[in-house]
């Protein structure tokens, strides 16, 4: 899908239409400034594409917040923005970069990505502004692991795609439903509440396309993506995440939990006990201090 759209249609299909690219990191001072700096020169510079820019800190400890400034975002600290929804994670710092932002389409990029290249973000942008009927896009690549080329990652395969057939099947030809690059129109985000955390991103394609079907919703092709590869032993949390999310959304709790933060234990022989929390923040477009700033 991204070869579809080079640099220049994408421009022509704007018709006015503002684009906003909000890029949530924590602790990636070693990769965010190359993306910043590829995204500002190439789609903000070269061609008008992306008219705002926006990373969002979520409490890093590293330089994360400097070098993505020095590259040439704009950037903001999470906790300071909607202070009353404390707590960090993917799904807060996403949730908070769209309030800041104002764009007409709001593409969201990982921070952890080496070699980034500007086509994800065309591939992103290009069916939103050229059909009518997608407002939402989602993004799929080749992951290369230690010179293997892998079909998603071991979450998505042990825990997202299981889940899927189960409880979501008209989801299962998404081919990477945990991929982080994605990108929708602002009504239909704003309307939407968005899961705190790792989940946010199996969340958002289940609740698109519940509100919206699934026409709604578009796959992108965009190439390859090389991105930190974490130890198994990290992934715990994260899949536990993936099926508090999917248990809430299903009725797995006894009820539809859309709306109410949820929290787990993680159990490992050897190991503290890890305390997993589903935190669920409002749609934007009901919240009174979102819609006073806009």
């Amino acid at each position: 899908m991204s070869s579809e759209f080079p640099a220049e249609r994408v421009q022509r299909l704007k018709r006015g239409r503002a684009v906003s690219v909000c890029i949530p990191a924590r602790d990636e001072a070693t990769t965010v400034g190359e993306i910043v700096s590829t995204l500002v020169g190439s789609l903000m510079h070269e061609s008008a594409v992306i008219d705002e820019l926006l990373v969002v800190d979520d409490g890093s400890s590293d330089d994360t917040a400097a070098v993505a400034a020095r590259a040439g975002a704009a950037v903001v600290s999470a906790d300071r923005v909607l202070p009353q929804f404390e707590g960090p994670g993917k799904g807060q710092a996403m949730w908070k970069g769209l309030h800041e932002t104002s764009g007409d389409i709001v593409v969201f990029c990982d921070a952890d990505v080496v070699g980034f290249d500007p086509a994800f973000v065309l591939g992103l942008v290009g069916p939103l502004l050229a059909r009518d009927d997608a407002v939402f896009s989602k993004g799929f690549y080749d992951r290369p692991v230690e010179g293997t080329i892998e079909q998603g990652g071991r979450v998505t395969e042990l825990m997202a795609r299981p889940l899927i057939s189960v409880l979501f099947p008209h989801l299962a030809d998404l081919a990477q439903p945990l991929s982080g690059e994605c990108a929708g129109r602002r009504d239909v985000l704003e309307a939407l509440p968005f899961a705190g955390g790792y989940a946010v991103d199996l969340a958002l394609v289940i609740d698109v396309t519940e509100r919206f079907g699934n026409t709604s919703l578009v796959q992108c092709d965009l190439g390859t993506r090389v991105h930190r590869n974490r130890p198994l032993s990290q992934l715990g949390p994260q899949a536990l995440a993936i099926l508090q999310v999917a248990l809430a959304r299903s009725g797995g709790f006894g009820r539809k939990d859309l709306g109410l933060s949820h929290t787990d234990i993680l159990m490992r022989p050897g190991s503290e006990p890890l305390p997993v929390e589903l935190v669920e923040l409002p749609a934007l477009s009901e919240l009174p201090a979102h819609r006073l700033s806009a």
